[in-house]
């Protein structure tokens, strides 16, 4: 004990702090909440005697030596027996032994002081039990910082304040580390901000012009319309933060080439997977596929590709799927004023039944057109081809349409959209028509 003693003004004024509870000539008493109080920031790093002169005491009135003595013996019993341990028992502790007999209102009266206090430590240790349960449960497979705010939500929802270290160890993670957690609050505060910022920035590239897209395609639209350069990593992480889903392709294992007939012809493969020729208008892809709509309608979309540019160079929307689908695309092409093809384009396609029809290789020679062909069940000969159909069945919602004619018009806009505005990260980050033009120019 300090040898310190207080003057009848000294202990007057000490008597006015609300965290007195008491005060002698020689003691000065506590109360349980500033107990408490001074644990809960004695353990985020506070010095002792930095509480003490936080809270309205002086230091040189009451002495550093009471201050370390006190820090000391609350810091012991709240590790040995934690928020009982902090708790003034002198109130229900029956003291010295009396030499006479106690009155029974006077035995009544410490029993039931006890039964209360029993009663709220029973209280307590079933509420604590609960809260370790949630806790082992919630925190399986959590990072660290995910940890410690599910400490701090604990803490604060449960009033455990003087539990922290408890629950760290519970849990596995460092004391000092949730601390540190606490102090950074203002920081995380910060970059959520910045987030939330960015992540307005990035949905407005992933809505533009109506098609969701991914973190490719974002990045570009964020240089070229936004004037804003963003890494992928970054995109990436803010959309996956705030659950910002691009639509993912699936494959499509039952997916096969239509067998030729005998009558119809194939020929070799010319291309042989050099589609990227530098030359626009040269290496033309063809396919088909299924656009299914309205329930249980079906529409079929033929398309013409330049290869060296990505570009839809043609393409025909029908209902039904007859030769007639293959050769209109083709008219098309032809009669499509703003396409300049090189002397020695082909079509390339796969072996289905439409071009190895000889009414279509027919019209490509009468046209002068070069034809080659994918070998038997390989996807892979038009990856280009099969890619552009992913994308657009991803990205326009054309089973939404409730007739031919409303089909027609989502892949009208689309294919506007494709050629104009839709940025490629393999065509140096430009547009089919932006790469074409550079390839001309050049």
């Amino acid at each position: 004990m300090s040898k310190i003693t207080f003057s009848a003004k000294e202990i007057k004024a000490l008597q006015k702090n609300p965290n007195v509870q008491r005060v002698s000539e020689k003691s000065i008493t506590y109360t349980d909440a500033y107990k408490n109080k001074f644990m809960d920031e004695y353990l985020t790093g506070k010095l002792p005697r930095q509480i003490f002169m936080e809270n309205g005491f002086d230091v040189d009135v009451i002495g550093i030596k009471r201050i370390e003595q006190s820090a000391c013996r609350w810091k012991k019993a709240y590790e040995t027996n934690g928020l009982i341990g902090l708790t003034d028992s002198r109130q229900t502790a029956s003291g010295r032994t009396l030499k006479r007999e106690l009155t029974p209102s006077e035995v009544i009266e410490r029993q039931n002081a006890r039964i209360q206090l029993l009663e709220g430590q029973v209280e307590l240790l079933k509420k604590l039990e609960a809260t370790e349960r949630r806790l082992l449960n919630t925190s399986e497979k959590l990072n660290p910082s995910r940890v410690y705010q599910l400490i701090q939500d604990t803490i604060e929802q449960n009033d455990f304040k003087r539990m922290t270290r408890y629950f760290c160890d519970l849990l596995g993670v460092s004391r000092s580390g949730y601390y540190s957690y606490l102090k950074a609050s203002t920081i995380r505060e910060a970059r959520e901000q910045l987030d939330l910022e960015m992540k307005e920035i990035i949905l407005k590239a992933f809505n533009r012009r109506g098609y969701k897209k991914g973190s490719r395609s974002i990045k570009m639209i964020l240089e070229n319309e936004y004037n804003l350069i963003l890494s992928r990593k970054k995109i990436q992480r803010i959309m996956k933060k705030y659950g910002i889903v691009c639509p993912h392709r699936k494959p499509n294992p039952y997916k096969q080439i239509a067998k030729a007939t005998k009558e119809h012809q194939v020929v070799p493969n010319k291309l042989n997977r050099e589609f990227k020729q530098g030359v626009p208008g040269k290496v033309l892809l063809t396919d088909i596929t299924y656009l299914p709509y309205n329930g249980n309608y079906m529409a079929y979309l033929s398309t013409i590709k330049d290869a060296s540019t990505n570009e839809l160079l043609a393409y025909h929307v029908s209902d039904r799927i007859t030769l007639d689908i293959a050769t209109q695309t083709i008219h098309k092409l032809i009669n499509n004023k703003k396409v300049t093809l090189d002397k020695d384009a082909f079509i390339h396609s796969d072996q289905g039944s439409h071009y190895t029809s000889p009414r279509y290789q027919k019209l490509l020679k009468k046209y002068g057109l070069g034809q080659s062909m994918s070998r038997r069940g390989n996807c892979w000969d038009n990856a280009p081809q099969e890619s552009f159909f992913g994308h657009l069945k991803d990205e326009v919602d054309y089973q939404s349409a409730r007739s031919l004619k409303e089909l027609k018009s989502k892949i009208n806009h689309y294919m506007v959209y494709y050629n104009n505005y839709r940025y490629q990260w393999n065509l140096k980050k430009m547009t089919p028509i932006q790469y074409r033009n550079h390839l001309l120019s050049a």
